[in-house]
């Protein structure tokens, strides 16, 4: 098995996560989550993030507004909705645990 190739699994069973928790803190526009993705180590691109949103849109956990933009079109805003902050909690808990069964194995 190849170590990338595991790494990116990883990373793909956590994407879902890391997301809902950058909107947590502010509504946010596409680029803008991917910067964030980006300086947190963690590379997406925007055919992977797209369809995540808008899977997380047709699930109720995310909305979204239009705003005017000062450097181009308007830009669709992603923000939980409270399906999602609940949602969100849940995965708090189920990453809590997953936390520490690592913590205990690696010992």
């Amino acid at each position: 098995m190849n170590i990338d190739n595991a790494k990116s699994q990883m990373r793909k069973g956590m994407l879902e996560y890391c997301v809902l928790l950058l909107l947590r803190r502010r509504a946010s526009y596409a680029s803008d989550i991917i910067q964030q993705l980006k300086d947190a180590d963690l590379l997406v691109v925007e055919g992977t993030l797209y369809p995540l949103l808008t899977r997380l849109k047709n699930d109720r956990l995310l909305a979204y507004r239009w705003q005017e933009s000062t450097q181009g079109p308007p830009r669709k805003y992603y923000e939980l909705t409270t399906e999602g902050e609940q949602f969100l909690s849940g995965l708090d808990s189920a990453w809590n645990e997953i936390e520490n069964t690592i913590h205990i194995l690696k010992r």
